[in-house]
């Protein structure tokens, strides 16, 4: 099993952070409505500006291919809701790199999954409290790191409540396989066993 080398290949992710309202981050959002390669967050008169790199958006797909498959292989109900907008007016504005509604589809989805290569991690965790989201992953250095939201603020946890036989271990092992198809065939085989 080749596994690939986070930190020899350089990202390309670009970001830009500026200060501004509700009304001037949804201006900015009105005129890049037509790029799908940009993302855009605003909480706390914070706008961020994410474009991306091919790291980013590799390893995002493969995470999600990967979940799919577990999801798939446990018969668990499921609506990829994938980089959708979550918003609460005047508020905050969020874009997750991956998310998942489990059971039923719901106007806020149960997991959202963080890839950081630039920038991010657990100081994202605001907004996605104003959200409501219930479980947040973040996937960085090869190494998952799962919050809970609780009734004032996130916790960490080792396990997740929404997924609690999933196996990160294994999940974060196969991700680094070189082969995605590989990659995929072993994560079947190890959650079939």
């Amino acid at each position: 099993m080749t596994q690939t080398p986070l930190r020899e290949r350089p990202t390309r992710d670009q970001r830009i952070v500026e200060y501004g309202t509700w009304e001037q981050f949804k201006s900015i959002q009105k005129g890049f409505e037509s790029s799908r390669r940009v993302r855009l967050f605003y909480y706390d008169g914070t706008i961020e500006i994410l474009m991306p790199g091919q790291d980013h958006e590799i390893y995002k797909s493969i995470i999600g291919m990967l979940l799919e498959i577990y999801l798939v292989e446990r018969e668990i109900e499921f609506w990829p809701t994938g980089s959708m907008t979550q918003e609460q007016e005047g508020e905050v504005s969020a874009q997750a790199d991956e998310s998942y509604c489990l059971h039923e589809l719901k106007p806020v989805p149960d997991l959202s999954i963080e890839v950081v290569f630039t920038s991010g991690g657990p100081n994202k965790l605001a907004r996605y409290r104003a959200l409501g989201v219930p479980e947040v992953w973040f996937w960085q250095d090869g190494l998952f790191t799962l919050y809970e939201l609780g009734e004032q603020d996130y916790k960490r946890i080792y396990r997740s409540r929404c997924l609690p036989d999933l196996d990160l271990e294994l999940l974060g092992r196969c991700l680094l396989i070189t082969s995605k198809v590989q990659a995929a065939k072993e994560f079947r085989r190890a959650i079939s066993q």
